[in-house]
Order: C-alpha cells, then sequence, then structure tokens
C-alpha cells in the first residue's frame, strides 16, 4: 500500500510563490537572451513542454532541470528563484527562502541565498528523514561543493563510491559528475551545502 505524504498549507504556499517567481524570471532572462523556448529547449536539454509549464507557473521542476535551463541562459538557480545579490550585502530572511525539493517522507533542500550567473556559489540547507535519497546527474566541470553535517550522518555517494559522514564532519567534494546525499540511518540528518560553479560560459544576449 502507497504511503500517503501529508503537504501542509504552508508548503503548499511555498511552493506556488517559488513557481510565480520561477515562471517570471525565466521568462525574463529568456527573452534578454533572445531565445526562443524551442531554442532554449536545444541548449538546455530540457524539454519544451516542461519550459512552456514553467514559464505558466504550472509546473514543479526539479533542481536538475533548472541548473540546465539556468546554465542555458547564463544565469544561477538564485537568480531564477530571487535569492541572488550582486549589492555589497544582501539579507534574505527565512521566508523568502526556496525550498526546491521535498522528500517523499517530509525531507527538504533549501536554497538559502546565492550570486547572480553565470558563475555562481549557492548556500544550501538540507534535511533526509531516514531512508531518503537525493540523486543528481552531476554538474558542470570543476564545481565543487563544501558541507558540514550538523545532525545524523550522511552517506555521500560519488560514482561508485560511498563516503560516511558523521555529524560535525565536513567535506569537499567535486560533484562534476553524478552523486547522490543519503540517510542510510535512523537519525534525521541535517547539512548545510555550499555548491561553487564557477568559469561557466556566458550567454550572449541581445541587449
Amino acid at each position: 500500500m502507497e504511503k500517503k505524504v501529508n503537504i501542509s498549507t504552508e508548503s503548499v504556499a511555498d511552493v506556488e510563490r517559488v513557481s510565480a517567481t520561477v515562471s517570471q524570471n525565466m521568462k525574463t532572462f529568456r527573452r534578454q537572451s533572445g531565445l526562443t523556448l524551442d531554442e532554449l529547449s536545444r541548449k538546455s536539454g530540457v524539454s519544451k513542454g516542461m519550459l512552456v509549464e514553467i514559464e505558466k507557473g504550472t509546473a514543479n521542476p526539479s533542481i536538475a532541470t533548472l541548473c540546465r535551463a539556468a546554465t542555458a541562459l547564463g544565469v544561477s538557480v538564485a537568480d531564477f528563484v530571487g535569492v541572488a545579490s550582486s549589492v555589497p550585502v544582501r539579507i534574505v530572511p527565512p521566508q523568502d527562502a526556496s525550498t526546491l525539493w521535498r522528500g517523499p517522507k517530509g525531507g527538504s533542500a533549501t536554497l538559502l541565498v546565492g550570486t547572480n550567473g553565470p558563475d555562481e556559489i549557492e548556500l544550501w540547507r538540507w534535511t533526509l528523514l531516514p531512508g531518503e535519497i537525493f540523486e543528481s546527474p552531476g554538474h558542470s566541470p570543476g564545481t565543487l561543493e563544501l558541507l558540514n553535517v550538523e545532525v545524523g550522518e550522511l552517506t555521500l555517494k560519488l560514482g561508485e563510491s560511498e563516503y560516511l559522514v558523521q555529524a560535525g564532519s565536513s567535506v569537499l567534494a567535486r560533484t562534476e559528475d553524478k552523486h547522490a546525499y543519503m540517510n542510510c540511518g535512523t537519525a534525521e540528518l541535517r547539512f548545510v551545502m555550499t555548491v561553487a560553479e564557477l568559469q561557466r560560459p556566458r550567454v550572449r544576449t541581445g541587449l
């Protein structure tokens, strides 16, 4: 029997807010880049149908999908969700952070703040409940991730290798290949992560 996941009204509102922000920003960046939906689809590897749904605000795209579209447009995921900063100091209050993944048991991945693209540095907070896994197809060449485990034990999978990172420990990993974050333990896992995806190609706009 399939287990049902209860989603709070607050979570639904957050998803709707993020969808609306991504919708507006993706349309703006695509038009600034002078790309049609067909061209963006070919450049990013994201289907035209998905791009249409994102721009309509009716899709709930994966983090990987947002990464591919952002790279193709020469921006960052933080640009999409409105938590990027181009000023000396920007404070992002908790209610403006964007939860971009929710696990089947209640886990989450929240983008707290990040830089403008095309180079990007992002700060994330992750929570994984026992048995939850998040898999990533990999990032652009040279991408680095820095993680600190606050509570629980993280099993970090890079390619075919697995590494156990215990509470209080930190790790630096090159994540240009497929990887996964797993909670193989019996307690809640919480960690913070910084992603540095630098020297990405800039997209020439029609401006």
